[in-house]
């Protein structure tokens, strides 16, 4: 099959070196505004050819976009406008809500998948394309209902060759949950890195003190401001609601240790221990069969 990947960066890189491994792609053609990244596309062969837009999505069978989601909502349209009869589409936006909008009364909707692999790094661009990238991680397929069995049997060998564990949720109750489990993390990790640089304009030592903890706290500070600023904008909703949390939390813990109340200090780190549950369960699901019945 001819697989088109729209955006050559990091996810749309992985998935283009792990289709081809899996033989589902026989052709993959690129589509990336970037000429850098294009011709970086075609050099660590990620793709076969750069097309143009034309061309690629009215022969291809497969069509996969990994562009902001700012760009999406407009794109997608356009380009189910364009793709041949029985042709997939498939997003790997972090956002649904506003996508599946876009594309509720479109007359091509049941040959588009909305789907958003949790998987990534802090890197972007074609360099950071990975192998394996998304083994074991979970993918998430909302409006299942509104695509046709025929790109939905397409789509499940997509994202099987991938390695994705494949779940089902409505668009808006995505939007809430990710909001919580990564949005919220990533903007912890922008503004904690903000703090630390303010206060090492006037304390040049800071960075010989920073631990691996620091380092594994602020990594995803490194992410493209170009693709999470479409992102927080698309999800400001439900991303305000988990910040309003967050920032109670934080006044709370800022209360406590100004009135040195270490009792109650303790209680709270106690209780946030429990997310160790939570963690080690997810490994645990994530564990070959094999490795579980032998623990």
């Amino acid at each position: 099959m001819k697989v088109t990947i729209i955006g050559l960066g990091l996810i749309g890189g992985s998935m283009a070196l792990d289709l081809r491994k899996a033989g589902i792609a026989s052709f993959i053609a690129g589509i990336d505004l970037n000429p850098a990244h294009a011709a970086k596309a075609i050099d660590l062969k990620l793709v076969d050819s750069i097309e143009s837009e034309n061309v690629a999505l009215s022969t291809s069978d497969i069509i996969i976009t990994a562009i902001p989601v700012s760009a999406l909502v407009g794109l997608l349209p356009s380009i189910l406008d364009m793709v041949q009869k029985k042709a997939l589409v498939i997003d790997a936006g972090s956002t649904k809500t506003q996508i599946c909008r876009a594309l509720a009364n479109h007359p091509n909707r049941s040959q588009f998948v909305a789907a958003h692999p949790l998987a990534g790094t802090e890197n972007s661009g074609p360099e950071a394309a990975l192998s394996g990238l998304f083994r074991g991680k979970t993918n998430i397929i909302c409006e299942s209902e509104k695509s046709s069995d025929e790109s939905l049997k397409l789509a499940h060998t997509v994202f099987d060759a991938l390695g994705l564990k494949t779940i089902y949720m409505e668009a808006e109750e995505h939007d809430k949950h990710v909001a919580y489990v990564s949005h919220l993390s990533h903007v912890s990790s922008f503004l904690l890195g903000q703090t630390v640089l303010d206060i090492e304009k006037d304390e040049k030592n800071i960075f010989d003190l920073a631990s691996s903890g620091f380092a594994s706290t602020v990594r995803l500070a490194k992410s493209s401001p170009d693709m999470w600023t479409p992102i927080f904008e698309q999800n400001a909703e439900y991303l305000g609601q988990a910040l309003m949390e967050y920032i109670m939390h934080l006044q709370k813990f800022h209360y406590l240790l100004m009135k040195k109340d270490t009792k109650e200090l303790h209680k709270i780190m106690s209780r946030a221990n429990e997310i160790r549950r939570v963690l080690d369960g997810i490994e645990l699901k994530n564990l070959k069969p094999e490795l579980i019945n032998n623990k």
